[in-house]
């Protein structure tokens, strides 16, 4: 079941990294998806992820990646 889903397609930075720092914000335990479709917004996601003492997983789809956050 995915509870945390961050769909960030379509927004330019620093968009994405404020919608995931909002979603780590409020970090259940339960892992957070983040779709993009900016190598960019990828880059920066995970810098500030990792940062925050998360595991990030990048999974590249046809146009589009999801991130795998966990603690």
């Amino acid at each position: 079941m995915k509870h945390n889903v961050v769909d960030a397609r379509g927004r330019s930075c620093p968009e994405p990294v404020v919608m995931t720092k909002n979603a780590i914000d409020k970090f259940d335990g339960q892992p957070i998806e983040v779709l993009v479709d900016a190598m960019v917004a990828v880059e920066n996601i995970k810098r500030f992820a990792r940062n925050q003492g998360f595991d990030v997983e990048v999974i590249k789809n046809e146009e589009d990646y999801t991130l795998i956050i966990r603690k």
